[in-house]
């Protein structure tokens, strides 16, 4: 079975993410695409699990989550779940923030913790007035039309 892959435009427009922001994921490793020196230039393309992978950051970053978060907690959804990012048949997940008190001031330092999703558990942190961010990837993939 022969994969797809999709030039950075493509994986831009598909995604809703700049081509600005593709080059600096690319530069730090967050997403690796696959490369080609074949020909004049590089070429760069894009496949279907790396535009979930995209589609799930550029959701965490709407979120408010700051870049050093979003790309932590897309490496854990890669542990706990790869075979659903690459298939778009992916889980429920939510983001919980711990140490709520003495970091609001301080993102940077916020930790979060992924766990499956609970909506008993969802509604017992709200009401204690922790964030509860859901990751739910079969909506967020579900929306990458490829």
């Amino acid at each position: 079975m022969q994969d797809t892959f999709f030039t950075s435009k493509q994986a831009a427009q598909i995604t809703g993410c700049t081509l600005r922001q593709l080059q600096y994921w690319r530069e730090k490793g967050v997403i690796i695409p696959v490369i080609s020196d074949a020909g004049t230039g590089r070429s760069i393309y894009y496949s279907k699990s790396n535009l979930f992978e995209l589609a799930v950051m550029v959701y965490l970053l709407s979120c408010g989550l700051n870049f050093d978060v979003a790309t932590e907690t897309l490496a854990k959804l890669r542990e706990k779940d790869a075979e659903s990012l690459q298939a778009n048949q992916g889980k429920r997940f939510m983001l919980v923030q711990l140490n709520i008190g003495d970091n609001i001031k301080n993102k940077a330092s916020q930790k979060f913790s992924l766990i499956e999703f609970n909506k008993e558990k969802a509604i017992i942190l709200l009401e204690q007035g922790k964030p509860v961010i859901p990751v739910w990837l079969d909506v967020i993939c579900g929306k990458v039309k490829v």
